[in-house]
């Protein structure tokens, strides 16, 4: 009979499913929407309405809403920034403002400054004793980090451990 009739036999033994009218299903996104306290939005409705054997797509759901003048109501929920630990503990000010010094590498000062190059920006760190303003070490890189001083460090000619006091 479907050869007959030119149609293919799935369209013969298919049987349609109860499609929930127009009506229905705008009452009970409507119910929902309302008992609710209008703050479910289409995915939350379309997770009711699933949960009651009705299938919908989120798509009709935001039609039907749009045009019943359903918009649901949300809160943004404040800003609150998180008190962190941190190091709180006094240090001994040793330099005092005392920036003449009577002895070689006592005090050491770092600077770390920026320049560009070809239009990248370089940093340089310096370290200058306090005694002579004379540069002991110093170091370029394209990143401002540890590495950078600890490169510096590494230019110092003699002994470091004869640095007291590193200030940065």
């Amino acid at each position: 009979m479907c050869n007959v009739l030119q149609i293919a036999k799935s369209t013969f033994y298919y049987e349609a499913k109860d499609q929930k009218t127009a009506d229905e299903l705008t009452v009970a996104i409507v119910e929902i929407f309302y008992k609710n306290r209008k703050a479910y939005g289409t995915h939350k409705i379309k997770a009711k309405l699933h949960e009651q054997g009705i299938a919908v797509s989120r798509r009709r759901i935001g039609r039907i809403m749009k045009e019943q003048g359903l918009v649901s109501t949300y809160t943004i929920a404040p800003y609150n920034p998180r008190k962190t630990s941190c190091n709180e503990a006094t240090t001994a000010n040793v330099l005092n403002r005392e920036f003449e010094q009577t002895e070689a590498k006592r005090f050491v000062v770092s600077d770390l400054t920026y320049v560009k190059v070809q239009n990248k920006w370089h940093y340089i760190c310096v370290l200058i004793d306090l005694f002579n303003r004379e540069i002991v070490g110093h170091s370029v890189g394209p990143n401002k980090d540890a590495a950078l001083v600890s490169r510096a460090f590494a230019t110092v000619e003699g002994d470091l451990r004869h640095i007291q006091w590193f200030h940065t």
